[in-house]
């Protein structure tokens, strides 16, 4: 029996258009306007109503970051290099930590595997600041507090991360595993050969999440020495100027947005591609 398709007109489609592109105008306002206002004079910051345009643009904010840089206690590259190492072995330690902790939730049976996950679930309730004494407590007993450890150990362990990998393991066909078992592979290369594969848009958009959020903590509850301070606290200490400073600190917004925008630049082509694959049905 023939089934009928349905076929949008063509003015369906341009609706259709129309109103992604007024959704994907209205998401882009916020970013539009930071990049506008790190290129504005001081006469054109203050103005009322604010402007999405820039009449006289200028880099002069973007100097004086580097000029106000030369103060720092420590060179600037070090609060860059700071925030760039625990981003990157954060984020990797994140979507490792996360996806081996879900593999045996997903794919196997064990005592206890239900209230592991459903303790797993009720931290999702939970923002970081409420751990933050306890979370200062395990540190100070494990005297890592002031290291680089204090920054990359509570990121690594994220429930959301858990979470979503575990349901993206919980698609995957248990009869091939057995199969790839038969043929003598053992459980870490089933996990990094088959499963990590299969499981692609999960973990590139847990690596987005991740470094976003890794990028943008100053780790001040943890971190006293000056030289492993990260770069949005070398950022906040050159906007702390006051409205004198407030072309720097819209230049130094900007400089916080790059990076995260470039890593999903990066892998939001293998995400549309990989889910594309994902939805195809045999």
């Amino acid at each position: 029996m023939r089934t009928k398709q349905l076929n949008r007109s063509v003015g369906g489609n341009m609706l259709v258009a129309l109103m992604l592109l007024v959704l994907g105008a209205f998401m882009a306002l916020p970013i539009v306007y930071s990049t506008v206002q790190a290129f504005k004079p001081m006469e054109e910051i203050f103005i009322f109503p604010p402007r999405f345009t820039v009449q006289n643009p200028t880099t002069k904010n973007f100097k004086l970051i580097g000029q106000l840089a030369g103060g720092l206690w420590v060179p600037f590259s070090r609060y860059l290099f700071n925030s760039v190492f625990v981003s990157i072995v954060g984020t990797a330690g994140n979507v490792i930590i996360s996806s081996m902790a879900a593999y045996p939730l997903a794919k196997h049976s064990f005592p206890g595997k239900k209230v592991l996950f459903k303790l797993v679930t009720v931290s999702l309730l939970f923002t970081g600041g409420v751990i933050e004494l306890p979370r200062y407590i395990v540190m100070a007993k494990l005297h890592i507090i002031n290291t680089y450890w204090a920054l990359i150990l509570p990121v690594v362990a994220s429930s959301m991360g858990l979470f979503l990998m575990k349901q993206f393991m919980e698609q995957i066909n248990n009869s091939l595993l057995e199969a790839a078992r038969v043929d003598g592979m053992n459980e870490l290369q089933i996990f990094f050969n088959i499963v990590m594969p299969m499981v692609k848009p999960a973990w590139l958009t847990q690596i987005i999440f991740a470094f976003q959020g890794i990028w943008s903590m100053t780790g001040g509850n943890y971190i006293y020495k000056e030289n492993l301070k990260l770069f949005p606290t070398a950022l906040s200490q050159i906007q702390s100027g006051g409205i004198s400073r407030a072309g720097v600190a819209a230049a130094a917004a900007l400089v916080m947005l790059v990076p995260p925008i470039i890593m999903f630049l990066v892998t939001q082509s293998s995400i549309m591609e990989t889910m594309a694959h994902a939805g195809i049905k045999e």
